[in-house]
């Protein structure tokens, strides 16, 4: 379980309401679930934020104004295209006895032999989708790749997760390999024309 998160009934829904309450610092939401009814609601904006910073998939403990806390998580982010401001979230209940789907980030840590060698490192994937119990998900995992040389990959069947996780992404999918800079180059060329 992660923080805790205060969760206001909706005080208006009409756009011009939804426009003043985040310029007062509160951003417009729903909570939803299986079995739940759906909620219209707000949440501090500076308070989501630093939520959000410290781990945007954490499984939050949500209180609404009567109600005992319940986990959640955030299921979708709605932002304006131009400023990047958060205009509306989806939260989800979350059903601690059931397996859950989500994605786990991947940190690479150390330098890899064959960029010192003057290769070129090349991220496919910064994540991985995986299904587990909620209290099991990682909401993260750093993997180090300094043993990796030029034309060396890291494949998401080199992942090791802990038992009861199960990777979804094909295990065949490379999340990182070093190229030589030549190659880079013909990719570029090759994408241009």
């Amino acid at each position: 379980m992660s923080k805790f998160i205060q969760l206001n009934k909706r005080t208006g829904e009409t756009k011009s309401q939804k426009k003043l309450a985040r310029k007062q610092g509160r951003i417009p939401a729903v909570l939803y679930g299986v079995g739940k009814d759906t909620l219209n609601v707000e949440v501090d904006e500076k308070e989501l934020l630093g939520t959000l910073k410290k781990n945007p998939r954490a499984i939050l403990q949500a209180k609404t104004t009567d109600d005992e806390a319940m986990p959640i998580i955030v299921q979708h982010i709605q932002k304006d295209s131009l400023s990047g401001k958060i205009l509306h979230i989806d939260f989800q209940h979350v059903n601690m006895s059931v397996n859950m789907d989500s994605k786990v980030t991947i940190h690479f840590a150390g330098e890899a032999i064959g960029v010192k060698a003057g290769g070129v490192l090349q991220v496919e994937l910064y994540e991985v989708e995986v299904r587990c119990m909620p209290g099991v998900l990682p909401t993260s995992m750093e993997v180090d790749i300094s043993k990796l040389d030029i034309g060396d990959q890291l494949l998401v069947s080199d992942l090791i997760f802990q038992d009861g996780i199960e990777v979804l992404t094909d295990p065949n999918a490379v999340m990182i390999q070093i190229k030589t800079v030549h190659e880079e180059v013909e990719e570029a060329v090759v994408a241009t024309a």
